[in-house]
């Protein structure tokens, strides 16, 4: 496993996070990291969701906002955005979900995926700080491109909520060094270029990048997009991965399982970070 070092900037910002990461590697485990919409189909259903992937292995959680127009998101999540939706899911609500999950488990680490105008509806820093009270520890804005997200990394250092950027796979050296210097808690690297989704699977070119985020010291590398089954879990790890983000894949299953599969599943997937 990649023994990346968070940089001195991310030290204070990410204390759950460098904490898991530093037990993880202790027994040379990679992270395993569910995304799950916040309030799909409805708000207690998600609580409950939630606290079975939590119970079941889950090592952090990512977790949305719903949003109507998620530029980043595969049809998979689209549809569970929509359901949280129509539940009638606002963002106030969603973040007292999270309370409720901070409240119960009070060391994991909870990331949130949210989009540009959720955050920029009243003021930027009102947002982080309603995030921070909530037990937020890492926020990720995937249609905020890094050069203009330094309003985002300044209400991140006010509130002690790391700010997590992205890493394409076709990203030049300079977006790969920029990254690696700004990401913190971890870096969110994708499998694959285009938008979420278990319909199109991971791919793993991945050594040089992970090799050039180890050069720069940079967060956890955590890759995601098309992360739907152990092998992938297991390659992902090998090449050099801190962990991986399971979304589409699980947010499917969530429409077709029982708890106690979507429990199986997931103990499946963590046992398979094991190196």
């Amino acid at each position: 496993m990649s023994t990346h070092s968070l940089n001195s900037s991310a030290v204070a910002l990410s204390a759950r996070y460098q904490t898991m990461f530093a037990r993880l590697r202790d027994v040379k485990e990679g992270a395993l990291i569910p995304f799950l919409m916040l309030g799909d189909p409805g708000i207690e259903s998600s609580f409950e969701r939630i606290c079975a992937v939590v119970d079941a292995g889950a090592d952090a959680l990512e977790l949305g906002i719903p949003y109507s127009d998620p530029v980043a998101d595969g049809p998979t999540i689209v549809l569970s955005a929509n359901r949280a939706l129509e539940a009638g899911v606002t963002p106030e609500k969603a973040l007292q979900l999270i309370e409720r999950i901070r409240a119960k488990y009070s060391a994991i680490p909870i990331g949130l995926l949210v989009y540009a105008n959720l955050v920029f509806a009243k003021s930027v820093d009102a947002f982080y700080q309603r995030a921070q009270a909530v037990g937020v520890d890492s926020i990720l804005v995937p249609d905020v491109p890094l050069r203009e997200a330094k309003v985002l990394r300044n209400a991140g250092e006010k509130t002690g909520i790391a700010t997590v950027f992205i890493l394409p796979p076709n990203a030049n050296a300079s977006t790969t060094h920029l990254v690696a210097q700004q990401s913190q808690g971890y870096v969110y690297l994708l499998s694959r270029a285009g938008v979420t989704g278990s319909e199109t699977k991971a791919e793993m070119p991945l050594a040089h990048l992970l090799r050039v985020l180890a050069e720069n010291k940079s967060a956890p590398p955590i890759l995601g997009f098309g992360i739907s089954d152990p092998l992938q879990v297991r390659e992902a790890i090998r090449q050099g991965a801190a962990g991986v983000i399971v979304g589409s894949a699980l947010v499917a299953k969530m429409q077709t399982e029982s708890l106690d599969q979507i429990r199986q599943y997931i103990g499946e997937m963590k046992t398979s970070t094991r190196q």
